[in-house]
C-alpha cells in the first residue's frame, strides 16, 4: 500500500493578536481598533492551508503549556493537524502582535515563548519518510538555540524528503554558513519580492531574480509578486510568470503562508508545478479578502474560484 505524502511543519506556531486600524499612529500616540481577533499564526497558517487541501499534516514544533498554548492546541485539533512533540510544561506559547492598516499592510511585534525551546530530543518522535514534505522558515534559523536544533534535525532526515524553505522577513539575518547549508538542502525556496531583494542584498527584483537563479537550490525558486502572481525559476529556464488574480484586499497577513501550503499540498497530489502555483495564487486572492492570518480556502473553494476566473 502506498502512503500519501505528509507535511511536517517546523515553522513555529505563535498566537497572533490581530488589530485592524486605519493607519499606524505616530510614536507616542494612539489608534482606535476597528476590528480584532486572537488566532494561532506563524506555522499554523501553512499547515491549515495544506490541511484544507486534504493533506495529512503534523506540527513538528513546541507549543508549551498555558492559556496561549491551549488556544493554539484547540485550533490545531479542529483543523485535524497532528501534534507529536512532547509538551514543555514550564513555558507558554509566544505572542505576535499584528497591526493591520486599511489596504492590508501589516506590522509585527513579536514576544517569543515556548516555541523557541524545541530540542532534538523533542524531534526524535518525528519520523520523516522518503517523499514526505518538510516546511521550514527563516524564524527556525534566526535564533541561535532553535537554529542549532533545526539545522541538526534537517541534516538527519531522509534525503528523499522534499524540503520547502521560506526565509520570511528575517532571512538576511540567518548566519551565512547556516543559510548556505539550508539552501543546498532545500528543494524549493519560496519568498515574496521584498524578501527576495533582502535575501540577495540587491536593489531590484530583476537583480534578485538573477542572484536567486544561481543559488544551489535542488528544484526551484518561487517569488511571490502580490497581485501579479508569482515568478518561477527552475534550472537554466527563463523566469516564468504565473499570473495572479484581482482581489479585494482586507488583510495580507499569512498570504504567503496560504500560497506555500496550497502549493505543497498540490505537489503532494501530483499536480504539475504551473497548475499548483495557479491554484496557490487563487487561494491567496481568496484569503486576503478576510481578516486574519489563517484564512486559506478549501480545495473546493479554490476550484470554484478558478471556474469563474
Amino acid at each position: 500500500m502506498t502512503t500519501a505524502p505528509r507535511l511536517f511543519d517546523l515553522d513555529t506556531v505563535m498566537l497572533d493578536v490581530v488589530a485592524m486600524i486605519d493607519v499606524l499612529p505616530t510614536r507616542g500616540n494612539d489608534a482606535e481598533v476597528l476590528e480584532r481577533l486572537v488566532t494561532p499564526g506563524g506555522g499554523f497558517n501553512v499547515m491549515s492551508a495544506a490541511r484544507r487541501q486534504g493533506m495529512d499534516v503534523t506540527y513538528a514544533g513546541q507549543l508549551g503549556s498555558g492559556p496561549f498554548a491551549d488556544i493554539a492546541k484547540k485550533a490545531l485539533v479542529a483543523e485535524g493537524i497532528q501534534i507529536s512533540v512532547p509538551t514543555n510544561e514550564s513555558l507558554d506559547l509566544g505572542l505576535c502582535f499584528v497591526l493591520v492598516e486599511k489596504g492590508g499592510e501589516r506590522t509585527f511585534v513579536t514576544s517569543p515563548g515556548a516555541e523557541g525551546t524545541l530540542t532534538l530530543q523533542d524531534l526524535s518522535v518525528i519520523e520523516v519518510k522518503p517523499g514526505d514534505y518538510v516546511f521550514v522558515s527563516g524564524y527556525n534559523f534566526v535564533y541561535p538555540d532553535i537554529c542549532a536544533t533545526s539545522a541538526s534535525w534537517l541534516q538527519g532526515i531522509s534525503k528523499d524528503a522534499v524540503v520547502i524553505f521560506d526565509p520570511g522577513p528575517r532571512g538576511s539575518d540567518i548566519p551565512s554558513d547556516e543559510l548556505s547549508a539550508l539552501i543546498a538542502r532545500c528543494n524549493w525556496l519560496v519568498c515574496n519580492e521584498p524578501e527576495a531583494i533582502s535575501l540577495t542584498k540587491t536593489n531590484s527584483l530583476d537583480d534578485a531574480l538573477s542572484q536567486l537563479s544561481q543559488l544551489n537550490v535542488q528544484t526551484g525558486v518561487i517569488v511571490r509578486v502580490a497581485e501579479r502572481g508569482c515568478i518561477l525559476l527552475q534550472g537554466s529556464d527563463a523566469p516564468q510568470v504565473i499570473p495572479g488574480f484581482s482581489a479585494n484586499v482586507v488583510d495580507t497577513t499569512g498570504a504567503g503562508d496560504t500560497h506555500g501550503g496550497v502549493f505543497i499540498a498540490e505537489l503532494a497530489k501530483g499536480t504539475g508545478v504551473t497548475e499548483a502555483l495557479t491554484r496557490a495564487n487563487a487561494a491567496c486572492a481568496i484569503a486576503i479578502g478576510k481578516l486574519g492570518p489563517a484564512t486559506a480556502p478549501s480545495s473546493e473553494e479554490v476550484t470554484a474560484f478558478l471556474s469563474k476566473n
